[in-house]
Order: C-alpha cells, then sequence, then structure tokens
C-alpha cells in the first residue's frame, strides 16, 4: 500500500490561513499603536520640565495605553503564529516568543516611569521642591528612553534573527521579506550597542538607517500574512494541508525541521 501523502490542490482548506491573519492582523496593530503613541507621549518626552508645568497627562495617558495595546499585540504575534513556526524549527519559534516577551516586558516599564511622571506632575509640586521634582520627572523620562532603546529597538533585532529565519527556512513568504530584517538585525544591534557606549544617539542618521530595513520588513511581513497568508506551496503548509484532509496523518507530521 502506498504510504505517500496525497496531493494538495489550490481548492483545498488550508488550516494555516487563520493563523497567518491574526498574525499579520496583530503585527498591523503594532503600527497602528506605537506610531501615534510616539506624537502622543511627546510633550512629555519633549519638555524637561513637565512635571512642574500644566502639563497634557490626558494625551500622554492615551500615549501610554497604546504602548500597552503595542505590548500585548507584540505577545501576540509570537503566540498566534508559534504552532506554524514551531514545525520549521522548534528552537526559533520559541525564540520568537521569549524574546517578544521581553519586548513587551521592558515596554511596560517605559510606561510605568512615564506614568509616574504625571502623577508626579497631577499631585502638585511645592514651590521648594521644584528644582527636585523636576529632575525626578527627568530621571523617569530617562527611563523611558532606555527601555525605548533596549524594547523596541534592541529586541525586534532578535525577533527578526528569530522569526526571520523561520520564514525564510521554511519557505512560508517570499525570501525578500524576512531577508530584510535577518539582514538588518547586526546593524540594528551595532546601532545599540553604539548607543549604550555613548557613540550614538536616538534619532541619529545611525539610527534612521538601522531602522529602516526593520520598519519595512515588519510592515511587509504584516501586510501579506494578513491579504495572502502563507505560501501554500511551503512544506509545512503542505504538511497542514494533508493533515486536514487525513487526520491520520497528524502524527507523523508533528516536530521535524524544514531545511534551508
Amino acid at each position: 500500500m502506498s504510504t505517500n501523502v496525497p496531493s494538495t490542490g489550490p481548492a483545498e482548506f488550508d488550516p494555516t490561513r487563520r493563523t497567518a491573519l491574526v498574525t499579520g492582523v496583530l503585527y498591523l496593530v503594532t503600527f497602528l499603536a506605537s506610531i501615534p503613541a510616539v506624537f502622543l507621549l511627546g510633550p512629555l518626552l519633549t519638555d524637561p520640565n513637565y512635571v512642574a508645568g500644566p502639563g497634557q497627562d490626558h494625551q500622554v495617558g492615551l500615549g501610554a495605553v497604546l504602548d500597552m495595546v503595542n505590548a500585548i499585540a507584540c505577545i501576540g504575534t509570537a503566540v498566534a503564529v508559534f504552532s506554524v513556526a514551531r514545525r520549521v524549527h522548534e528552537g526559533f519559534a520559541l525564540g520568537f516568543v521569549t524574546t517578544r516577551v521581553m519586548e513587551a516586558a521592558i515596554i511596560a516599564i517605559g510606561v510605568v516611569s512615564l506614568l509616574a511622571a504625571t502623577t508626579l506632575r497631577s499631585e502638585g509640586v511645592p514651590a521648594g521642591d521644584t528644582g527636585a521634582a523636576v529632575v525626578v520627572g527627568r530621571s523617569l523620562v530617562a527611563v523611558r528612553d532606555w527601555t525605548f532603546l533596549l524594547g523596541p529597538t534592541l529586541m525586534p533585532a532578535l525577533n527578526a534573527l528569530m522569526f526571520g529565519t523561520v520564514l525564510y527556512r521554511g519557505r512560508l513568504l517570499p525570501r525578500a521579506i524576512p531577508a530584510l530584517g535577518i539582514i538588518g538585525a547586526p546593524i540594528m544591534i551595532a546601532f545599540v550597542i553604539a548607543t549604550m557606549l555613548g557613540l550614538s544617539t536616538q534619532g541619529s542618521a545611525f539610527n534612521g538607517i538601522a531602522g529602516a530595513p526593520f520598519f519595512f520588513w515588519e510592515l511587509f511581513a504584516g501586510l501579506w500574512m494578513t491579504f495572502r497568508g502563507f505560501d501554500r506551496s511551503a512544506p509545512v503548509v503542505v504538511a497542514a494541508m494533508a493533515e486536514a484532509a487525513h487526520p491520520t496523518l497528524a502524527t507523523t507530521r508533528l516536530g521535524p525541521s524544514v531545511p534551508a
């Protein structure tokens, strides 16, 4: 009796389509939340005397909410795609979840520091303590600046190395898309290290050069997964479709890595 996996035609059910859709939408949510948050948080991030002034706490609070939405969506991208990613390489799939959780945790620390600054301002600063309050406020903003470097800046480089490799090896997306992230990762890591050593700064030209590949790789990946899904000719998708059509094959399709 033949043991070959039955062929899957284009009309057959693709069980990975929903996974790709959810992952892609969550990727797009990170854009929709994080970009407006930068502008909403501007008054606190750019005014060194914010805690001693009238403040725009409601606007800053909305920015903090969007940052938390971004953090939750970050975790969601890795959790949603884990069942597919682990079929390509379980170690990289787990690494992607781990780096996304770290990114979200670091973002949350930054949010807490900004909320602490708005609390300090809203409770009122005695006239004689204005100088000390301003120093504390600046310190809280400095904490957020460093969390921005280590969270939404460094972690995406590690995410690209993990998830980008999965997508590239598994042929789940056109290889040019994850290649953007994989190639850009060392540049971003170099920028983060340079900034930590005082050799560069956030907002510099180096920052822009390092960040461009990640902006486009995550945007294109999110859009592709949302509207196109994973490539139906990818080995893990073919296997998933075969399992959906023939459930008895499922036990033979769990775990093996897909060769590069």
